[in-house]
């Protein structure tokens, strides 16, 4: 998860934190242990737990929020995001097609070619397995 000490700017927090959550409504929704990670990752970004509540509790039915792919202005945190990316739609054991079509448009707004998109994947699902 995002915990390194990786600078991040306020915009770049936001759109990593509204871009899981746009990730996790794809398969219509949203399972505790999705909640729990986004929870963890929003508090390492600086965000309220009771705002990653609120947000977490109304994505599903916020029709008003762009489901675009979020743009970082650094390939390091695009890669972080990925790999979060991939821990949260592996997190409830139920891999939507359109979770992980999101994010594979995700990698490639970010300059992540497909190979290493499939190469971060086959990593996370190992530690998956392993855990």
């Amino acid at each position: 998860m995002l915990n390194s000490p990786l600078k991040i700017s306020k915009i770049d927090a936001g759109n990593y934190l509204k871009g899981l959550m746009l990730l996790i409504r794809k398969d219509h929704e949203v399972t505790e242990a999705e909640k729990s990670l986004l929870k963890r990752i929003g508090k390492s970004l600086g965000f309220e737990q009771e705002f990653c509540e609120n947000t977490i509790d109304q994505i599903l039915n916020n029709k008003f929020v762009e489901d675009t792919p979020p743009v970082f202005k650094e390939k390091e945190l695009a890669v972080k995001f990925i790999k979060d990316g991939l821990a949260v739609i592996f997190s409830d054991d139920k891999i939507h097609p359109a979770e992980e079509n999101w994010l594979i448009a995700a990698a490639e707004k970010n300059d992540i070619d497909i190979i290493n998109f499939y190469e971060l994947k086959k990593n996370i699902q190992l530690c998956a397995i392993i855990l």
